[in-house]
């Protein structure tokens, strides 16, 4: 099983809210989860990125991939997105 750090689409239309979720890679997009990691809101100004270093640390521990959107994210946080 191949496990991707991404985002998972909640909120309204026309005004997204995105949770950073743990899922198998193979998942669809707003499917089943392994774990809430943190959440995301672009509508904010500036946008709001929250996130548990911690977890975010152990799921790429045990080899959890982010995607390019989510990498992207931790890079803006200051967190090193780099697979360990």
């Amino acid at each position: 099983m191949a496990v991707k750090i991404r985002l998972a689409r909640r909120g309204a239309k026309k005004k997204p809210f995105y949770r950073i979720v743990v899922a198998d890679g193979e998942a669809p997009r707003d499917g089943r989860f392994l774990e809430v990691l943190g959440t995301y809101d672009p509508l904010k100004d500036p946008a709001q990125v929250v996130f548990k270093k911690d977890r975010v640390d152990y799921w790429m521990g045990e080899g959890a991939q982010p995607t390019e959107t989510v990498k992207s994210l931790f890079k803006k946080e200051g967190k090193n997105a780099s697979s360990s």
